[in-house]
């Protein structure tokens, strides 16, 4: 039998018990293992931020990621995309409103496995929420080499 990637199985697995496994956990390959992080780099869109909410480093959300639910942080926002010509804008950006796509680095406040989205689009995929409402939808598109971060 075969399953596609994003679909979801039933394993048995020995030499481990079911309270060694958690939400989140990531079955690959021995030879191509995932890259499990706490920062990494994202394009994000910000759909509709809280009232009096402003979206700068420092910004602190919930963030979904396949089967993850981790909080994180914006650490820096990196640059904004003129959202005309889709390239970055020169400026450096401070904060950005509702409607911007932004490319920032995101700290979560655990590991967690993920993927760069050209690369596996399923792991590299999210969305930011903040009090039960979606801030942002989001790309991982770079992730810290081993053994290194940002």
């Amino acid at each position: 039998r075969r399953a596609g990637p994003g679909e979801n199985l039933r394993v048995r697995l020995s030499g481990i018990d079911d309270e060694d496994i958690l939400a989140g956990f990531v079955l690959s390959s021995v030879a191509k293992p995932i890259v499990a992080v706490t920062e990494f780099v994202a394009q994000l869109q910000i759909l509709e931020l809280l009232d009096n909410a402003i979206f700068t480093a420092g910004y602190k959300a919930v963030l979904h990621i396949h089967s993850v639910v981790e909080e994180c942080e914006i650490v820096e926002l990196l640059q904004q995309i003129d959202p005309k010509t889709k390239k970055p804008m020169k400026k450096k950006v401070l904060f950005v409103k509702n409607g911007a796509v932004v490319v920032c680095r995101v700290q979560a406040n655990n590991m967690i496995c993920i993927e760069k989205f050209s690369d596996f689009p399923q792991l590299g995929r999210f969305t930011l929420r903040t009090e039960g409402k979606t801030v942002a939808v989001g790309k991982v598109t770079e992730l810290p080499t081993s053994g290194s971060s940002f």
